[in-house]
């Protein structure tokens, strides 16, 4: 008689990635995809991962895949889920480990603007995505409301600003992460007199007064901060 084998599931480490896009009317987040070069899902664009090696860990994987994907080191990097679905990959069975990242926005640009993105790879907003291959559509949503709701209640967002920036831009970048206009004055009020901002002596000039820049206290926690 002869018994059946079941081969064990394989570990997948997959990153959710963002960053935000100035555009001509709104700012956009933005998320990297790659186009798959093999079956199953021929051409089709899925979150950039890959297995996980025999000696890595689960957060050295995804700093790996980010440095593929991007070039770049992420500004905040936290572990989002583990989906198991047994019917979400073809043979063999596949556990994905998912992790979240916020790349700033200078950077992104700089390395686009200097070297192009890596091949099959290309940014999208993320409210007009393609088909995505086995259930990464699930994972990015579940992700940007993991984000949204993060940024609700901490100060996580201004990962993907430069060092330095005005309160307008700061108020921007959480408006397109939350996906909704905020109060400029309840936003200042709530800002100007914490302990995370740091006022510098440089300003930004343009058609409207002088803005003064400001930068994080490195010294606070982003994620302990209070809500906005």
């Amino acid at each position: 008689m002869t018994v059946a084998t079941i081969e064990p599931p394989r570990v997948a480490v997959q990153a959710a990635i963002f960053s935000v896009r100035a555009g001509a009317d709104h700012d956009e987040l933005m998320i990297p995809l790659v186009r798959r070069t093999r079956e199953p899902y021929l051409d089709q664009w899925a979150l950039p991962g890959g297995w996980l090696g025999a000696e890595e860990g689960l957060e050295a994987a995804a700093g790996r895949t980010l440095a593929a994907t991007t070039g770049l080191a992420p500004s905040w990097l936290e572990q989002l889920y583990t989906f198991d679905s047994t019917d979400r990959s073809p043979d063999p069975r596949v556990l994905s480990v998912v992790y979240w990242a916020l790349l700033r926005s200078d950077l992104v640009e700089a390395q686009r603007t200097a070297a192009g993105s890596p091949e099959n790879v290309e940014w999208f907003p993320v409210e007009s995505l393609p088909d995505l291959a086995f259930d990464h559509r699930t994972i990015v949503d579940y992700a940007v409301w993991r984000l949204r709701n993060k940024a609700g209640y901490s100060r996580i967002a201004a990962a993907l600003l430069p060092d330095e920036f005005t309160l307008a831009e700061l108020r921007g970048v959480y408006e397109t992460v939350l996906g909704k206009r905020l109060d400029p004055s309840n936003f200042r009020r709530l800002l100007e007199g914490s302990e995370a901002l740091v006022p510098t002596e440089d300003f930004r000039t343009g058609p409207h007064r002088p803005a003064r820049i400001f930068r994080y206290n490195a010294d606070v926690d982003l994620a302990d901060l209070g809500p906005l």
